[in-house]
């Protein structure tokens, strides 16, 4: 199983995140989405799917950045789906997401499985009060498999 870009004993330490009871179940599904729904549908659906999640979970008040980052990670590291570093940048919010297990579904699958990611950090972030903004996809998986998301005003 080779994504392209990331080093072979990151990809084993990803590999070995996902129970192998889910591997197949889990790629055969994504699959078979991808035979029968476009991938900017998938990338809705997966959206709706990570604002349900976030619902279910929701985050305590937070009153600055690193309490924000501390109560994010709390729900991660129960779901055990990697962590997450915040910075504030001038325009806006930084959320730069590590060891997410969506290569779960097949590398073939990540350009929509991250859209669970995006969902969550919108519906947490605007549950928080980040009204009239948006949180946008801002890169692939990296070498170090973290996904850039950021939280901002966007045309649209």
């Amino acid at each position: 199983m080779t994504s392209g870009n990331m080093v072979p004993n990151l990809e084993y330490l990803l590999d070995r995140q996902i129970s192998r009871q889910w591997r197949g179940l889990l790629t055969a599904l994504a699959e078979e989405f991808a035979t029968q729904i476009s991938e900017d549908e998938l990338r809705q659906l997966m959206f709706r799917v990570g604002c349900r999640f976030a619902t279910a979970h929701g985050l305590p008040p937070c009153a600055s950045t690193a309490d924000l980052a501390h109560a994010l990670n709390a729900r991660w590291e129960e779901a055990d789906w990697g962590y997450v570093e915040l910075t504030d940048e001038p325009e806006y919010l930084r959320i730069a997401h590590s060891f997410a297990p969506l290569h779960a579904f097949g590398f073939a699958s990540l350009g929509w499985t991250p859209a669970f990611l995006q969902g969550a950090y919108q519906t947490w972030l605007s549950a928080l009060g980040a009204d009239g903004l948006a949180v946008a996809q801002a890169s692939e998986f990296d070498e170090n498999a973290t996904l850039e998301f950021r939280l901002g005003r966007y045309p649209g």
